[in-house]
């Protein structure tokens, strides 16, 4: 498939959200977006599931972020969120190849409330 029917300035194709990189405000790189999860009744998604930490993949942990905290930059070609390294040490996360969550509403509250959002 080509490049430009995967992208447009409104739309984009999962595989490019996938590996696309997470910075924080200041331009620090946090981590990549490693898959997003999408409502199986809506069909909007909820969250974008980062990649942060470790080295190589090795050690890294998972860490949902609500969907709309997440802001697409084009002059950076990824995604700015405004939540710095020391509020990711204590966010809802899990281990890469450990057990992930279950993504009920419990879940969502707690990932959204501790970003500042309202799970719906």
């Amino acid at each position: 498939m080509d490049v430009d029917t995967r992208e447009t300035n409104r739309i984009i194709a999962s595989d490019k959200v996938e590996g696309t990189a997470v910075y924080n405000p200041e331009g620090d790189r946090l981590g990549t977006v490693e898959r997003f999860m999408v409502d199986k009744k809506s069909g909007q998604a909820e969250y974008a599931v980062m990649s942060f930490g470790g080295l190589f993949g090795i050690g890294d942990r998972h860490y949902p972020l609500p969907w709309q905290a997440l802001t697409y930059d084009t002059d950076k070609n990824g995604y700015v969120v405004n939540v710095t390294k020391e509020q990711l040490e204590g966010a809802p996360n899990y281990e890469r190849g450990g057990d992930e969550p279950t993504y009920d509403r419990d879940y969502g509250e707690r990932v959204y409330t501790y970003y500042g959002y309202t799970y719906l």
